[in-house]
């Protein structure tokens, strides 16, 4: 099983982004064997970005954002169906109608969840919505359709905030609450953070920081909240954006190195054990996963990024059915891009790698800028807004570890002699949203009896 795969069994778990580029992937490899794509979904793969945008203004019917397919993988695809247990020995996935499906590889590609509202009966409440399926955009847009007198949404990360906008965009009003000094900041750091704030509060957004809620409040029908300090919001719609979880819990009994960040893999996508060997028959891709970054100092990154998915599958299918020496390593760098309040942010590198920025074009003034991350001496990231052509040059800055700050004459003028300030990366438990990009250089949460 060490050489190369052309025929055999392939079963993929997880059957949205990743999972489809992998099947596709895989054929384009030259794998003619048998392919089995399970979900738990009952829809074919369908594109998540456009919920958070287009569906919640009404321009796009929630049904509409299904993915085209590049050439038929000519997989079994058994949809609606959760994947509830892997049996790395027997090589089996086991299935919650009590069936399991063999395999010669398997590629998990589960991906996330939202994180629901912490208390059940307070998330029960009519009018509260988390933003993850096709589903809870339909219902969320059609909620919004009829013109709710104040949508209040807890969290200020990328999903939060787009979803803030498109509620100003629609002309209702909406409150903010995120626990954090600024929404966006897990994400982007201090100085960002804090244009980000002022977009929404020009936007009408009533943005309460440093503030949790710690009660959704109605009777059958949601009605406001309690925040923590002490104030009141009376709302009819309640969008809960608090991030992800990883769809991990399937694999409690697996052996794997899975845990809340997700399941670690090496750079070639194949799956550690809980005690760091690598496997030779499990691989990883997508948001589920958790992978090393030299760039990074080798620390397992976790990623929640669209461009991440896609390049991921690519490389695992590769890799699935090659030899060992023709094995590619995945060492994309994370890149994301979000359109809100009129702004078009773009990052790549991982910002909160980082301990100073600078503004190297543009300025904050004037909502158009370039902002450049270090570390330790070192570009690691940059984020633009409303300046997306420039970001390629900075890509070739981090890609070759280019000394921070950067030198003047980038990209289309001279630099802004600005001084590096320091970037205010905040600790995540101060958060109520968790950042797209995590460095997670710790062991899985699983109690690990030395063998």
């Amino acid at each position: 099983m060490h050489g190369e795969l052309t025929d055999g069994r392939i079963v993929i778990v997880g059957a949205s982004l990743a999972g489809l580029r992998a099947a596709e992937a895989l054929r384009a490899q030259g794998f003619t064997g048998s392919l089995t794509v399970v979900g738990d979904e009952p829809h074919p793969p369908y594109d998540r970005p456009p919920l958070s945008k287009q569906v919640l203004l009404g321009i796009a019917p929630a049904d509409s954002t299904g993915l085209p397919m590049r050439a038929d993988p000519k997989a079994e695809w058994l949809l609606g169906v959760r994947a509830t247990g892997l049996d790395p020995l027997a090589r089996r996935v086991l299935l919650d109608g009590g069936e399991s499906l063999p395999y010669d590889r398997v590629l998990i590609a589960t991906g996330t969840r939202a994180r629901p509202w912490p208390n059940p009966a307070e998330a029960a409440l009519d009018g509260v919505f988390t933003l993850r399926t096709r589903e809870d955009a339909a219902g969320l847009a059609e909620r919004l359709d009829a013109g709710p007198e104040r949508v209040l949404v807890i969290g200020g990360g990328f999903t939060g905030s787009e979803i803030a906008s498109a509620c100003r965009e629609r002309g209702l009003a909406v409150t903010v609450t995120e626990r954090g000094p600024a929404p966006l900041v897990g994400a982007l750091g201090g100085t960002l953070s804090k244009l980000a704030a002022v977009m929404q509060r020009n936007h009408g957004v009533d943005l309460r920081t440093g503030a949790t809620v710690t009660r959704l409040l109605g009777d059958g029908r949601f009605t406001g909240a309690e925040l923590s300090d002490g104030s009141r919001v009376d709302a009819d719609v309640c969008v809960v954006a608090l991030g992800a979880i990883r769809n991990v819990e399937w694999l409690a009994e697996s052996g794997l190195a899975a845990g809340p960040r997700g399941l670690a893999c090496d750079a070639g996508c194949r799956a550690f054990t809980m005690y760091g060997i690598v496997t030779d028959d499990v691989f990883v891709a997508g948001d589920v996963s958790r992978f090393p970054h030299p760039l990074f100092g080798y620390q397992l990154l976790s990623l929640e990024h669209w461009g991440n998915a896609v390049a991921q599958a690519e490389v695992a299918a590769h890799n699935m059915v090659s030899p060992g020496p023709l094995r590619r390593p995945h060492l994309a760098l994370p890149t994301f891009w979000s359109t809100q309040f009129g702004l078009n942010i773009k990052s790549v590198g991982v910002p909160t790698y980082s301990d100073h920025v600078v503004i190297a074009q543009g300025s904050l003034e004037a909502r158009r800028l370039a902002m450049v991350y270090g570390y330790r001496g070192r570009v690691t990231a940059a984020v633009t807004v409303d300046m997306a052509k420039v970001l390629e040059y900075y890509q070739h800055l981090i890609e070759t570890a280019a000394p921070f700050p950067p030198p003047p004459g980038a990209a289309d003028r001279a630099l802004a002699a600005e001084i590096p300030v320091p970037s205010d990366v905040p600790d995540p438990s101060v958060l109520s949203h968790g950042p797209t990009v995590a460095l997670t250089g710790y062991v899985p949460d699983r109690r690990l009896t030395v063998v």
